[in-house]
């Protein structure tokens, strides 16, 4: 790695004419380290947009909205950084430069989880300008520092114009090829592998180091700033440490929480901060939540009492239905269709989940499992996939409620969980979608004053066969609605397609008093 200068001259008047005076500048880095430089600072970009979903959804939730604010933050830094930092190098000696923005970006990636962990709890139920503001908070100063680092390097190599494209086209193809190799390799082996705060730790902590190694090399800075930049590197690390994490564990896909609730072998399980499942450890035939009760209800309608029958649960959740379905029905097979494999294992380790010949997970995507199951082999269809404001658009669409006549058996009920709130359009929308398709589709919700959903959980029952189902408003405190009712709910709704399903936009999220 070469520490001189190349020496230019430039023709200035003197007292004798032109005298030719030389103006000194930075001799470039080896093209090997000026590419490294810039992979390594681009791929620590992307590593921390991928991170920065898990680690803001606890607080703000996954929804389309909270990935664009992350989306567009990294860009706004990106943008600016490049503007800026290009600037600097043309006024500040790039060496030194190069040396800061590295440390610099390090320091301030290690800022990253303190920020969401102080920020995120006041942004809990406060909309998409709060998960907007959090993440330029905590992400766009290192997206900015970081993307300084490529036209500053660009700066350090160029020393000819007749290679001028050749060096600028190899500096971006190598900060491309940082940023692809830190997207896949965060989201394949990083996520999978440590917890997010660990993985946001040791981007920081790598990108100090690679800033002192350049610095020592380059001697672009004294022993007091070194000693100062590994001071402020312990401090911020153990802040980063010590922020407790909401999480008791972080799987693939979730923040997950475990907590005691209602008796002693009651748990509750929060996924993001949103209350999930309810699980008796001693008993899978309780039900706590109202929602699961109305499943229930609408599951011993179907058939006898006792009677063995096949289901298909989307999405595992804690387990809760899955488990009192096969412990109610001896003899009855269920199939869960869960995405995370982690949270199969915390239901398996921690809430008691016992898989068998009688009940089968099957890890995978739900639009893609589902393309396994025989067709018309399940009498029942349970869609449980909502995550408090987490919409899985595509278990929505007409395409998947065409997978789902295909598995189930002629007679066989689709019961579907869906959470939205007044106006309800989402619930106008899937109504809208299943109405054609199904000879009768049936509606459980509470009612608001008005006698219309009132929002919430609102389960749907969908078959090719009329029904009955009983029920105690009383009891239940929900309202029945059929298809006539149904019907008119369904005006103006968007009938959702794989190619149309803004479910993000149509979702409504709960008022302000129920957060």
């Amino acid at each position: 790695m070469s520490t001189g200068t190349r020496g230019e001259r430039q023709a200035v008047p003197g007292a004798e004419g032109v005298v030719a005076t030389p103006i000194v500048a930075p001799t470039g880095l080896m093209p090997a380290v000026a590419a490294a430089i810039v992979f390594v600072a681009s791929g620590a970009v992307l590593m921390l947009e991928i991170l920065a979903v898990r680690l803001l959804a606890p607080y703000v939730g996954l929804t389309l909205e909270t990935t664009t604010s992350i989306i567009g933050a990294v860009l706004a830094g990106i943008a600016l950084g490049a503007a800026v930092g290009g600037w600097f190098a043309d006024r500040r000696d790039p060496r030194r430069l190069l040396v800061g923005l590295l440390i610099g970006g390090g320091l301030l990636a290690l800022l990253t989880v303190p920020i969401v962990r102080w920020l995120g709890p006041g942004a809990r139920g406060h909309g998409d300008l709060a998960a907007l503001g959090i993440t330029v908070a905590s992400l766009v100063p290192s997206a900015a520092v970081l993307s300084a680092v490529s036209p500053t390097v660009a700066r350090l190599q160029l020393n000819d114009l007749h290679t001028s494209g050749t060096i600028v086209g190899r500096l971006s193809a190598f900060a491309t090829a940082g940023a692809l190799v830190g997207t896949f390799g965060t989201g394949f082996v990083v996520v999978p592998l440590m917890p997010v705060s660990t993985a946001v730790l040791g981007i920081g902590i790598a990108l100090v180091i690679v800033g002192l190694v350049l610095g020592v090399s380059l001697r672009a800075f004294g022993r007091a700033a070194g000693a100062g930049a590994v001071a402020a590197t312990i401090v911020l690390a153990a802040l980063a440490a010590t922020r407790d994490s909401p999480c008791d564990v972080e799987t693939r896909y979730h923040c997950a929480v475990i907590e005691v609730s209602g008796s002693p072998t009651g748990r509750d399980l929060l996924l993001d901060n949103q209350h999930n499942s309810y699980i008796d450890l001693a008993d899978p035939k309780v039900l706590q939540y109202s929602y699961t009760k109305w499943v229930a209800r609408v599951v011993d309608a179907s058939a006898p009492a006792g009677r063995p029958r096949n289901a298909v649960f989307v999405g595992g959740g804690g387990g809760t239905l899955p488990r009192w379905f096969v412990a109610t029905r001896p003899g009855s097979h269920a199939e869960v269709l869960e995405v995370d494999d982690e949270l199969i294992t915390l239901d398996q380790e921690r809430l008691g989940l016992k898989l068998s010949q009688a009940l089968v997970a099957k890890v995978g995507d739900a639009r893609t499992t589902v393309r396994k199951l025989p067709s018309g082999s399940a009498d029942i269809v349970v869609g449980d996939a909502f995550s408090g404001l987490t919409v899985p658009w595509h278990l929505l669409t007409r395409e998947w409620i065409a997978d789902i006549r295909r598995v189930l058996k002629p007679g066989g009920l689709y019961i579907l969980n869906l959470i939205d709130f007044r106006p309800n359009n989402l619930l106008k929308a899937e109504l809208a979608t299943l109405l054609p398709l199904f000879r009768d589709v049936q509606l459980m919700s509470f009612p608001a004053e008005d006698g219309l959903p009132a929002g919430g959980n609102e389960v749907i029952i969908a078959s090719d066969t009329e029904r009955a189902y009983p029920y105690d408003p009383a009891v239940d405190g929900a309202n029945l609605y059929d298809r006539d009712e149904v019907e008119a709910l369904a005006k103006g709704g968007t009938h959702l397609r794989d190619d149309f399903a803004p479910v993000d936009q149509l979702v409504s999220r709960p008022p302000m008093s129920l957060r």
